[in-house]
């Protein structure tokens, strides 16, 4: 018998709109007894990690997105028990990450199984092109999502589920009386699609709204494009769209608040995109323009642009690279030394290795770790054998990753931090991250998005993220 009823998930979407409630519940899969949440009388939502949305065309079903491969299995299971005589006709791929689309070989399955022809799969022409991609970098991928959720035992897939149908600019699919309207985007990805249904007054944004600050910096991934990806709120939002179907989170009920959430997350782009691109027509450095961007602090403080993922010191590096390219404006970064190089000269300079070491901890005590972590990683670089430096930049970076809030930030500095404790302690990786929050979460299948308000960590959420 289910725990929870619709009603219940509804108060609990109201609770997280008005900062009652965060993602937790949602994230962890607390509500994964209701199946596919209705939410309309022809559409349900699949409340997981990554979610999916279906709606029932009276000629069969159309799903928007599939969502990861360890919820694939459940998702079958809740579509036969929300239309049991329905088949899948069409699934839309919002985009191509992995979090989106593994459930479609399990949908193929099943329509195999009953008889049935496997369902459509339509997605952006970009699409094909990334799965590609990711075939060829597989290894690099594998490696970046290990140290951005501090997994090491993450394998990056190579098959995947190519769509049947490609699109460039628009797409209009009708099936029984509802017209399914898919537009190309820009965003966090290149190979983005929205989905209106003006029907229903339904939109599906996929990861062109996932409940956190924009991911449109991720320093360890390829481009993203905030200004399109404002311009694409902005669209959004001109549709009057009265229920907003994210691709992570909970639904948005309510055409004020889904007016609301869309406009304040291009606001916070349009801020970020015209202040870097004001001071790039200037002249500045990089350098220079992240320290004198000023971030709306009032926007991150709604509790749909909290800064747990993303943050916007990396979408401004983004800016920068989508528009100056990877060069800062600093002179001696065009053709650098080693970096071993450089480093063993400014120890020297400092009368050894250790006084870069010990500096770094002085720094850490005073709270100064931004410095700090230059100079345990300086000394690491002057002294690669010395296990006591190596474990000082265990320390500054381990300090520095429980200071950060985003995903991408704790993950790089966590992961620097036990591969620092390897070479002090003789641990292994998974040992080494194991003493830390963060590292026992992951072992045990936890892929956090950042903090949520009250830590929830009860247990691991269903799958990963790109």
């Amino acid at each position: 018998m289910s725990k929870h009823s619709p009603a219940d998930y509804l108060a609990y979407v109201d609770q997280v709109w008005t900062g009652r409630a965060n993602l937790g519940p949602q994230v962890f899969g607390d509500f994964a007894d209701l199946g596919l949440v209705e939410l309309g009388p022809r559409t349900a939502f699949f409340p997981r990690f990554a979610n999916v949305a279906a709606f029932d065309t009276g000629e069969g079903l159309v799903l928007v997105d599939t969502g990861e491969f360890r919820t694939a299995e459940e998702l079958v299971g809740a579509v036969r028990a929300w239309r049991p005589d329905s088949d899948v006709r069409q699934v839309v791929y919002t985009h191509g990450h992995v979090d989106h689309v593994f459930g479609a070989f399990h949908l193929d399955a099943d329509a195999a199984a009953r008889g049935a022809e496997r369902p459509e799969v339509l997605a952006h022409e970009a699409v094909a092109a990334r799965f590609d991609r990711y075939t060829e970098t597989a290894g690099y991928n594998a490696w970046i999502n290990r140290r951005q959720f501090q997994a090491p035992d993450i394998e990056w897939p190579t098959r995947y589920r190519y769509p049947d149908t490609t699109y460039r600019t628009r797409h209009s699919l009708r099936s029984g009386g509802l017209d399914f309207e898919l537009v190309h985007a820009k965003g966090e990805t290149d190979d983005a699609t929205y989905v209106w249904v003006p029907e229903l007054r339904t939109l599906c944004t996929g990861d062109l709204f996932i409940w956190n600050a924009p991911n449109a910096g991720n320093p360890q991934k390829v481009q993203r494009f905030p200004v399109e990806w404002a311009r694409a709120l902005r669209e959004m939002q001109a549709l009057g769209a009265e229920l907003l179907l994210p691709g992570h989170g909970v639904p948005i009920v309510g055409a004020e608040r889904v007016a609301s959430a869309l406009g304040d997350t291009a606001e916070l782009l349009e801020s970020l995109c015209s202040q870097t691109l004001a001071l790039m027509n200037a002249g500045a450095r990089l350098d220079e323009v992240l320290q004198q961007v000023v971030v709306p602090a009032e926007l991150l403080e709604r509790p749909f642009l909290h800064p747990a993922y993303d943050e916007p010191e990396f979408v401004i590096r983004n800016v920068w690279r989508l528009y100056g390219g990877w060069y800062d404006q600093n002179p001696a970064h065009l053709k650098p030394a080693a970096e071993a190089a450089l480093a063993a000269e400014f120890a020297r300079a400092a009368g050894g290795a250790q006084a870069l070491a010990d500096r770094a901890l002085a720094l850490l005590a005073e709270g100064e770790l931004r410095l700090a972590c230059h100079l345990a990683e300086t000394a690491a670089l002057a002294a690669p054998e010395d296990r006591a430096i190596a474990g000082t930049r265990a320390e500054v970076y381990t300090r520095r990753a429980e200071q950060e809030s985003s995903t991408m930030a704790r993950g790089v500095f966590g992961w620097a931090a036990a591969e620092s404790r390897v070479q002090a302690s003789g641990r292994t990786i998974h040992e080494a991250l194991a003493l830390t929050g963060d590292g026992r979460r992951a072992a045990s299948g936890v892929i956090a998005v950042g903090h949520l308000a009250g830590d929830d960590t009860r247990r691991a959420p269903e799958g990963g993220a790109a």
